[in-house]
């Protein structure tokens, strides 16, 4: 089996490849994060292909068996006919899950705090010892919309740290299996909320928070599913926290609830721009915590041994006629 590997150099995972019975190990001479060309020679006869984007001249991989990709998201991958050409595809969902997470606890605990105020403080030189600045977040309720892998991964951390956890899904929450989980963390058998909630109880499941977290995916069906509505069913003294795409909530009733007192703050790390325009309230706005796209990326330390792990896991597993992990299936690769 033979694997084309278009990613940055990580030695201790091309090693941990090589290991495999039977593979053979290719690599791009400069990989890059974007859609090119490759020459020929180098991909007709390659089985697997482990890449952020596939190559133009992908029609070339006669006998390409299996993309593995470095991102969660996988519209690259739309429109490109894999179903009918019967090549399999996998993501690499759950390498971020621990770096979004501990931003979302990080978030918690500076929000409850009001640090962007002490930090201001700091440059003006300004002392106060208020109570406001020394609120603790054990025993709050966080609710996790979503909970997939960084839904899991918050939970763990959150009941570590005191607080109840509340979950809003659409199915009850129940083991995940053949994704991708870094050992030892997440919520792999689905155990760790107090409490599950079904979309139909979305009301009771807002009404009763202290912490909102959007952990849900970006989909046609959800853009947009914060609005007006959702946000003045928190109370008035909740926190949103976006971690997942700035237009899961509707920006204008954002704007809105967080001038006129509907929630207390937000904290988020994905946007309706990039970047952000200097004019946008959001910046100066004393109850918002901005952060630009880094809650989890690729310059993150552990990123490239996480996605190479996924890789070898798979590469063994479609040797051995095993399930692979964070297979997408054929009808979310059409247009």
């Amino acid at each position: 089996m033979k694997v084309l590997v278009d990613m940055p150099l990580f030695a201790p995972g091309l090693e941990a490849l090589r290991r495999v019975p039977g593979v053979e190990v290719v690599q791009v001479e400069k990989p890059e994060e974007k859609k090119r060309l490759l020459p020929t020679a180098l991909v007709q006869d390659c089985d697997v292909l482990f890449c952020t984007f596939p190559p133009e001249n992908l029609g070339e991989m006669q006998q390409l068996k299996l993309i593995q990709i470095s991102s969660a998201g996988y519209t690259q991958l739309l429109g490109l006919g894999l179903p009918e050409k019967n090549i399999r595809a996998c993501n690499a969902l759950g390498v971020f899950d621990v770096p979004i997470a501990e931003w979302n606890m990080a978030m918690m605990v500076n929000m409850a705090r009001d640090m962007r105020t002490l930090l201001h403080h700091q440059d003006e030189k300004i002392w106060d010892r208020s109570a406001r600045f020394q609120h603790e977040i054990r025993g709050s309720v966080v609710g996790i919309w979503g909970y997939g892998g960084i839904g899991r991964e918050t939970a763990r951390l959150a009941k570590a740290m005191g607080l109840t956890v509340h979950v809003l899904t659409r199915t009850p929450v129940g083991k995940r299996e053949d994704t991708y989980c870094v050992p030892g963390t997440g919520d792999p058998d689905g155990v760790l909320p107090d409490r599950n909630f079904l979309l139909h109880e979305k009301e009771s499941f807002l009404k009763g928070l202290d912490f909102l977290i959007l952990a849900m995916p970006l989909t046609p069906e959800n853009e947009g599913i914060v609005g007006e509505e959702e946000l003045n069913s928190l109370p008035p003294g909740a926190f949103l926290l976006n971690p997942a795409r700035g237009v899961l909530v509707k920006e204008q009733a954002l704007i809105k609830a967080l001038k006129d007192g509907a929630i207390k703050g937000a904290a988020l790390d994905t946007h309706y721009y990039y970047p952000m325009p200097p004019g946008h309230p959001f910046w100066s706005m004393p109850n918002v915590i901005l952060t630009p796209h880094i809650s989890g990326s690729s310059a993150s330390p552990n990123f490239l041994q996480r996605a190479y792990d996924i890789l070898v896991q798979n590469v063994t597993r479609l040797q051995e006629g095993r399930s692979l992990l964070n297979e997408l299936h054929p009808s979310k690769l059409v247009i």
